[in-house]
């Protein structure tokens, strides 16, 4: 009996330790942060985050988002706390989130943690940061099979690039991101999924992952094929020497809508399907 006394007693002890151990992850700024346990209650104020909490099966511990998170759907229905650069602290802060996850680059994340809030700033450029932010978020979230939902993502990608015919290598693409000229360049996830596929991205990889590129930079690549998204085709064909650029002359053009630049530009779980997106388009288009 006695014994038995000692062994439950030491299981005690070594629980009650692994409990007050709680869970530590270390975000992009290299800054450890220490939960008693895994949050309950998260906001999370960037697309791919939310995504990633939502793909690892820990939806319902969301309490808010950014205005821009919009999927699945049922963060739509959830409280708006402003952008992720222009994070409406109070609201937040009325949340009560046991963690707020944001961008790096999020003018809040220094105001949250001076009252007291616990901040995990990551934000996501590439494929391989893709990966590495949702072991962190399994690991926040004690969901073990991280790693293993990446890897269905990624052979899901691989699935798409091996669908494509030879001819897709010839294409050279132009990715315009967003307005001003912001293009996917070969370091951004963009670019990575533009190379899995195949295609030769017009952007130079000193421009780094998503430079602005001056208009006649694009004219003198003359590109085969152009990817872009409705918000920012308007007034395309009226930039200086653009309706020369043999995709606009031989209409290879893929306007993407709202919902689908959402998947293209989130580097996240819905990477597979942006590579399906892209592949329609070179099939459809670049290669008409």
């Amino acid at each position: 009996m006695t014994r038995f006394w000692r062994l439950l007693s030491l299981g005690l002890l070594i629980g009650g330790a692994a409990h007050a151990a709680g869970v530590e992850v270390t975000d992009d700024r290299g800054v450890t942060v220490t939960l008693a346990q895994s949050p309950q209650r998260i906001v999370s104020l960037l697309p791919s985050l939310t995504e990633t909490v939502c793909e690892l099966g820990r939806c319902e511990r969301l309490v808010g988002v950014d205005r821009y998170s919009n999927h699945p759907a049922f963060v739509r229905t959830l409280p708006q706390t402003g952008g992720g650069i222009d994070p409406n602290i109070e609201a937040i802060v009325a949340l009560k989130p046991d963690v707020v996850l944001m961008a790096t680059s999020s003018r809040g994340v220094q105001r949250l943690e001076s009252l007291g809030v616990k901040v995990l700033a990551m934000e996501p450029k590439s494929s391989a940061d893709a990966q590495r932010v949702m072991g962190k978020l399994g690991q926040l979230l004690e969901v073990p099979d991280a790693q293993r939902i990446w890897r269905a993502i990624d052979a899901s990608v691989s699935a798409v690039a091996q669908s494509l015919p030879p001819g897709a290598r010839q294409l050279r693409v132009y990715y315009e991101v967003s307005t001003g000229g912001y293009a996917a360049g070969t370091g951004s996830f963009i670019g990575e999924l533009m190379a899995r596929l195949g295609v030769q991205n017009i952007v130079a990889p000193s421009l780094g992952p998503f430079p602005r590129v001056n208009p006649e930079y694009v004219v003198r690549a003359n590109p085969d094929l152009i990817m872009i998204g409705a918000r920012n085709v308007q007034g395309l064909e009226t930039r200086p020497g653009w309706r020369g650029i043999r995709a606009l002359r031989e209409r290879r053009l893929c306007v993407f809508t709202a919902e689908e630049s959402d998947v293209l530009v989130r580097p996240g779980p819905r990477m597979a399907e942006a590579a399906r997106l892209m592949a329609r388009c070179i099939t459809e288009k670049g290669l008409k």
